[in-house]
Parts: C-alpha cells; sequence; structure tokens
C-alpha cells in the first residue's frame, strides 16, 4: 500500500504531466534525504528509474564519500563535472549540462527550497519567482508540495540511510533555512506557508522590462520597436503589438514569424497536426533514443503540435518554424 506522501508525490506528478505513467527517468541524486527519498518513492510508484550523482570535488573527502554512498546504495551512475564557479547557480548548471544526455531528470527540490527560492528573490530582486516544476531542458520537480521534514521521515519510516551536506549552513540558503525563516515563524506562524503561496502567483515582468514595454506603448509614433534582450523585440504598428525573436529551449534554437506559438514537451496522446501519425511513432521511425524523447522539444499553436524540430513539420509549416542546435551548449 502506497504511502500517504507517495500518493501526493503520484497526485502532483499526474496533475502537471512531470512523468508519462511508468515512464523512464533519472533522479539527480546528492545522497541527502531528499534525493533519497525521491530515487525510492518514484520507484515504489512503478516508474523506471535509474539514478546520476554529479561529482564537483568541491568537499574533498566528503564529496569522495557521497559519491561512493550514491553509486553503491542508490546504484547511481556517477559523473565528474568541474564547476567554473561555485555558486549554487552556478553548480547547478553544471549539473544539468552534464546530465542532459540523461533525457528527463528529475530533482528533489522540496516546498521548503521553494519556501528559501522565493524568500532570497523576494530580498534580491523584488520577484516571487519560484522553482519551476518543469524546465525547458527536461528536468522536473515532482516534490515541490513535499516539506523537508517529510522526505526525511520518510526515509526514516523506510529505513533509508542518507548523507547530510556540510556546507549548506555556510551558504546563503543555509542563512535563510537556519536563521531568517525561524525568524519569521516567530514573527507569524503562517509564515512559510504564505511564502509558498507567492511562487503560485501569476509573475510579473521585471521592472525594466516594463518601463519598456510601456514606453512602446505610450509612443505616438506609427510604428515603434523595443529591444526586450534575450534575442526578443517588441513591435508596435499603430493599434497592433507583438513579440518577435527566437526561443531557446535546451540545447535548440527555436524560432518563426508566426505569432501564438508555444514550445513544450511531448504529452500523452500528441499527433501532428493535419497527420494521423502520433508524436510517439516520430520519434520510434526516427530511431530517437527513449531516454531522449521526453525533454525533446515539441512546438504547438494552441493545442495542435506543427513541428517535431530536426524530424517533422505539420503541413503549412514548412517555411514557417525554424529550428537548429546549438552545437556549443
Amino acid at each position: 500500500m502506497a504511502s500517504a506522501l507517495a500518493v501526493r508525490v503520484e497526485a502532483a506528478i499526474r496533475h502537471h504531466e512531470l512523468i508519462s505513467p511508468g515512464g523512464d527517468v533519472t533522479c539527480l541524486v546528492s545522497g541527502g534525504a531528499d534525493s533519497t527519498c525521491l530515487w525510492h518513492v518514484l520507484r515504489n510508484l512503478g516508474y523506471r528509474v535509474s539514478a546520476v550523482h554529479v561529482n564537483h570535488g568541491l568537499r574533498g573527502a566528503e564529496s569522495t564519500e557521497d559519491a561512493r554512498f550514491c553509486a553503491e546504495v542508490l546504484g547511481a551512475e556517477v559523473v565528474s563535472a568541474v564547476s567554473r564557479g561555485s555558486s549554487e547557480a552556478e553548480l547547478r548548471a553544471v549539473r544539468y549540462e552534464a546530465t542532459a544526455h540523461f533525457g528527463l531528470r528529475a530533482t528533489g527540490h522540496t516546498a521548503s527550497d521553494q519556501v528559501e527560492t522565493v524568500l532570497y528573490r523576494l530580498v534580491s530582486s523584488g520577484s516571487t519567482r519560484g522553482i519551476k516544476r518543469r524546465r525547458e531542458d527536461g528536468v522536473v520537480r515532482p516534490l515541490l508540495d513535499i516539506w523537508r521534514e517529510d522526505t526525511a521521515a520518510y526515509c526514516v519510516e523506510h529505513g533509508l540511510d542518507y548523507r547530510s551536506d556540510s556546507s549548506n549552513a555556510a551558504s546563503k540558503r543555509g542563512l535563510i533555512r537556519h536563521e531568517i525563516l525561524p525568524l519569521l515563524c516567530r514573527l507569524h506562524p503562517g509564515a512559510e506557508q504564505n511564502l509558498l503561496a507567492l511562487a503560485d502567483e501569476r509573475p510579473r515582468l521585471p521592472r525594466e522590462l516594463e518601463r519598456t514595454l510601456i514606453d512602446l506603448l505610450a509612443s505616438t509614433d506609427g510604428a515603434k520597436s523595443a529591444d526586450l534582450g534575450s534575442g526578443f523585440r517588441a513591435v508596435r504598428e499603430y493599434d497592433e503589438v507583438r513579440l518577435e525573436g527566437r526561443v531557446t529551449f535546451g540545447p535548440w534554437r527555436i524560432e518563426s514569424a508566426r505569432p501564438g506559438l508555444t514550445v513544450r514537451t511531448r504529452r500523452p496522446g500528441d499527433r501532428l497536426a493535419g497527420r494521423t501519425k502520433k508524436i510517439q511513432d516520430v520519434f520510434v521511425d526516427a530511431k530517437v533514443p527513449r531516454s531522449a524523447r521526453d525533454a525533446w522539444p515539441i512546438v504547438v499553436s494552441g493545442n495542435e503540435v506543427v513541428a517535431v524540430p530536426g524530424l517533422a513539420v505539420a503541413p503549412g509549416w514548412e517555411d514557417t518554424v525554424r529550428a537548429w542546435k546549438d552545437c556549443g551548449t
């Protein structure tokens, strides 16, 4: 019988369409309680689970022992990756880049991590943007509704050993976790729940970008454009405004002059517009490895799949969507 935690995790996976039923997924494991819990829960829920541990080698013998634990206890493949920096964001970027070839990957980020992230971004940039449940590069976070205390309790309940990272306390996240959040909870007992709720609010544009768009809309010129950064620009022609530019999706660069397109990963039942062929069959015919399919970009217009970059384009869209891989990524 599935535990209460496992039921909640499965409900989140199905609601947010994170992993196909019984599908393949690789857990990025550190050896800590969160990722150990994730690895065990997903296996018990019937997913085909493998594991990978990225060893940055920053903590000497402790890093070596973490890697040994993940390999021997969790059956993880160990990947050594030297970081260009030591910040949390830089290390995370290296991990995701080093494991991109594993396809769909799951991390053990919890509701507790979400609260810490929202609080840090709130005070550092005025943004309440939280951790994404699904990244564009095929990384999913099934535990974002589960608190850190719950993952540790799950490990104890199921007799699962796990490692503790001694460097956490000295980080910015450690400062928030051990000093700031306890003070906020003394101020109001609902502090963590209220911060968590902010992550689900509709995100605002960065203030500089808001000002740029306001200036564009307020202009009396017949036609005007504004650079929005990251290869995008807004174009206003009289009473119409449109966005033009390029989408980055993992190693893919995708662009189109046709408005209203969205890039996402595949979903059960997807078919190419104007054809009866399933996207699953497109992957099979192209001999795309199973591990790469869940991270492959799918271009949609409304509910219709109009392109599978590098593999297939729907009739009538041949000259509309352009996609290529950036070999330098």
